[in-house]
């Protein structure tokens, strides 16, 4: 059976949803954990962002070598 076109009609409007309760959820555990490492003190803040920026770095390096290869 295919699905029908009311049962896509209401994912798509309820799409827009799930991705606005699912970016604000992040935002506050980012946040929470945010005001936890600050309360830590500052040199677990420095290991915090220097850990942070090496996964950035990471991904980004990840994300050109897969695009590269993909390109082929």
């Amino acid at each position: 059976m295919h699905p029908s076109t009311q049962a896509d009609a209401l994912l798509d409007l309820l799409a827009p949803l799930w991705k606005v309760v699912i970016g604000a959820t992040v935002a506050v555990v980012v946040a929470v954990v945010s005001l936890r490492l600050a309360r830590r003190g500052r040199s677990r803040m420095r290991t915090a962002m220097v850990v942070v920026g090496a996964g950035i770095i990471g991904l980004t390096l990840f994300g050109v070598l897969e695009a590269t290869v993909a390109r082929g």
